[in-house]
């Protein structure tokens, strides 16, 4: 009996000192060797951790009865705590008399004292271990816990993430561990990672509105934006000035491309945080995004006054004065952000970036250099570096790091581009160089062949051909056109193998087994050459600006510019004359096109982030410089560049009203240089114009001429592959149709207005602001 009380009481008094001191409590051993230790964490004390600590709630359990352990979450616990309540203060009368009197209820128990004893002892010995244990565990966990938020004060992430993930091995209910884990995993780009920890932690602390707007702005990168909103509303719901939440909302319409309403939220909250730098900084991008550049920078240069030792807002102050083209204070910006903190890559790429587009291109490439000995891996800096060369007309040394940078990443397709092009441009075609790198794009294309996905095919094979155009795979090619339905382009495919290898009997068995398969074909019975006839009827000039540069990677809007341009190549309807791809301003731009005798002239601008890509064209008319129309494409995962190019170019395609020619006429019939492969149906109705007098509009998209210019109707009655044949018709008394003569479509096509695509370097910028 002595024994159980002098130990009660001596545990009992060290919780309670353990609580009013919030650290270690020791007392000396008692009788028998039996000694008791407890020791907890400081921050156990905060109401959010106080229920994730099993050590503490045992001992509060089974000395002080705490009402909280009946929650499930403590369920385990509780047979402990009713094991004591029965054997040691058993529910009957003399309980009720003892409490009264404060006397021992050791003589309660019916159990022999000896036994007592024993079992006792016994108790001591296994439970005093394991929470000695448990208490050590708890320590490390909140020492790992302290290690990671230090590393994510310095922006160490790596290092933050490796702390705490063994701060939660330790302590799987360190509530604000499983937080900071979250957003560690959130600052490295890993969304999915950190969206299940950050829910783990909500379990955690299910009313903590910070882990709420961490969880939103997760599903906002991860692209789920209905999730996002639901949790962002109910945030608002309960406190409808919640910061965090109301950027979170913003972030939301950046993503749903509604930029103007983001705008009008920031404005909002403006007005109750007028000096809240990351506030500021937001409203300045979004406006910048916008075009807005004079109120970009009213509000960067308030964020510049009131938080001046931020090397932040000088990062994206250096960002702003850039895209107004303001290059020298963009520069002294930057330096200032590195002057602070030497060791922020974003301010070192931005810093090297602006420096090319300076046209320093030595500084460039020594500030790559400094970014490659940090990271190797890091492709941007490679990048920026072989085209710095470039420009030096260092080419050699510029293919060398290139090929080093794709071999880093193979599937970048803005260092590929940029090496290919440089193959085209300086080495011969039997340069074995280009076959090494062409090789790469037919081996793409007969994976995608073997999946059925034709135009990814067809798409690789043009790639590796304009490489090496002798590339036995044009057989590949020619095969996948006869395919895909055009026989008489495989013919053609067919002709050019046999002129650069005349020996291959079986090439040429196949080129006499086609042409008796299109003895029967509409240019044979015409007896024209559907090669020498085929007319591009549109002249579309593809340009970038260098006002208009990217900062993921330099000159990403050459690039994009040069993969529409070899797209539309292929293109049986556009011409793309061979114009510098890059233009110093809109003005040279309109020029360039106007002087080339262009109907209009597409300006394509690249914006990106780590993951996504968004292509913008626009297009002028050559003549007058005037907006026509505009077309957008966003993608995201691997080919994004390429997929992208795809689809504006296609949105291109559909939109120019269609042209096309008669070629020939007999009596009432007549033949023209558009076929099947551009669209040309049976039954369809055109109108034939007489030459020279359909005009491109001067503002806008079509073409205009007078009533008086239309001679006649063309009504289609067969389409072969590359040519058609219809029934004339003329209109007035006399016929005037000749040869020539234009054949338009007389129903215009309606325009989808673009669709609103997000910007994703505009969202990339924001999420860093975090």
């Amino acid at each position: 009996m002595k024994i159980r009380s002098w130990w009660h009481s001596r545990v009992e008094g060290c919780v309670a000192g353990a609580h009013a001191v919030g650290g270690t409590c020791s007392r000396s051993p008692a009788p028998g060797g039996l000694s008791v230790s407890v020791r907890r964490d400081v921050r156990m004390h905060s109401a959010r951790h106080a229920p994730f600590h099993p050590l503490r709630q045992h001992y509060i359990a089974k000395y002080h009865g705490d009402d909280r352990m009946h929650s499930d979450r403590h369920a385990p616990f509780l047979p402990l705590r009713h094991h004591y309540i029965a054997k040691y203060h058993g529910d009957d009368p003399l309980r009720q008399h003892c409490i009264a009197t404060g006397r021992s209820v050791w003589r309660s128990s019916k159990v022999p004292f000896g036994v007592s004893v024993f079992a006792l002892f016994l108790f001591v010995l296994l439970f005093g271990s394991i929470g000695a244990l448990d208490a050590q565990a708890v320590s490390n966990a909140a020492s790992y816990y302290d290690q990671g938020r230090a590393a994510m004060v310095q922006e160490n992430w790596y290092a933050a993430a490796e702390s705490l993930l063994e701060c939660v091995r330790l302590n799987p209910a360190h509530a604000e561990g499983t937080a900071a884990l979250a957003e560690c995993y959130y600052e490295l780009g890993e969304f999915d990672q950190a969206l299940t920890w950050v829910r783990k932690a909500r379990t955690l602390a299910r009313s903590s509105m910070p882990l709420a707007n961490l969880e939103a702005t997760t599903l906002i990168a991860l692209g789920r934006l209905g999730e996002a909103q639901g949790i962002i509303t109910g945030i608002l719901a309960q406190e409808p000035y919640n910061l965090e939440a109301l950027f979170a909302g913003a972030e939301l319409d950046v993503a749903r491309g509604r930029v103007g309403e983001a705008v009008a939220r920031y404005r909002e909250a403006a007005r109750r945080f007028p000096d809240d730098r990351r506030l500021l900084l937001s409203l300045s991008l979004v406006l910048c995004s916008l075009g807005d550049l004079e109120n970009a920078r009213l509000y960067i240069e308030r964020a510049l006054l009131q938080h001046r030792e931020d090397y932040r807002v000088y990062y994206y102050a250096a960002y702003i004065e850039a895209k107004a083209g303001r290059f020298p204070q963009a520069i002294g910006y930057a330096e200032q952000a590195l002057g602070i903190k030497s060791g922020h890559k974003p301010s070192r790429a931005l810093l090297a970036s602006l420096r090319y587009r300076s046209g320093q291109f030595e500084e460039a490439a020594r500030l790559a250099d400094q970014a490659i000995a940090d990271d190797r891996s890091d492709i941007g800096s490679w990048y920026l570096k072989g085209m710095s060369y470039i420009s030096l007309g260092r080419t050699a040394e510029a293919m060398q790091i290139l090929s080093q940078a794709s071999a880093l990443d193979p599937n970048d397709e803005f260092v590929r581009s940029a090496l290919e092009d440089l193959l085209i441009s300086t080495t011969m075609i039997e340069d074995p160089q280009r076959n090494r790198w062409a090789s790469w794009h037919f081996n793409r294309a007969r994976d995608y062949r073997s999946r059925n996905l034709r135009d990814q095919a067809l798409f690789e094979y043009r790639r590796g051909l304009k490489l090496n155009p002798n590339a036995r795979d044009r057989r590949e090619y020619a095969e996948l056109l006869r395919l895909a339905g055009y026989p008489a382009r495989y013919l053609e495919e067919l002709r050019f193998i046999r002129d650069n290898d005349p020996g291959d009997p079986a090439i040429n068995d196949a080129i006499e087994a086609y042409d008796a398969l299109l003895a029967d074909a509409l240019y044979r019975r015409w007896d024209v050459d559907p090669v020498l006839i085929a007319k591009r009827h549109w002249r579309v000039a593809v340009f970038s600006l260098a006002s208009e540069g990217a900062f993921y990677h330099a000159d990403a809007g050459a690039v994009g510019s040069a993969y529409v341009r070899d797209l539309l190549v292929h293109d049986r309807n556009i011409a793309a004359p061979n114009l510098a791809l890059k233009q110093p301003s809109f003005s040279a731009a309109f020029r360039t096109a106007r002087e080339a005798g262009a109907d209009y002239f597409l300006v394509v601008t690249v914006s990106e982030n780590g993951r996504d890509l968004s292509l913008k064209g626009e297009l002028f008319v050559g003549r007058t410089g005037s907006p026509a129309a505009a077309f957008s494409a966003y993608r995201t995962g691997d080919d994004r560049l390429r997929n992208a190019s795809r689809g504006l170019v296609d949105q291109l395609s559909a939109a120019l009203p269609f042209r096309a020619e008669l070629v020939q006429r007999r009596s009432s019939q007549g033949l023209i240089d558009k076929g099947r492969a551009d669209g040309v149906k049976a039954e369809t109705e055109y109108d034939v114009v007489k030459k020279g007098q359909p005009f491109v509009r001067n503002e806008g998209l079509g073409i205009d001429y007078s009533p008086e210019d239309v001679v006649g109707t063309l009504r289609i009655e067969r389409a072969d592959e590359e040519v058609s044949m219809g029934i004339l018709t003329r209109r007035g008394f006399f016929d005037r149709i000749g040869i020539g003569d234009e054949i338009i479509l007389q129903n215009e096509k309606i325009e989808k207005p673009p669709e609103v695509m997000a910007d994703p370097e505009l969202r990339s910028l924001l999420r860093n602001l975090r």
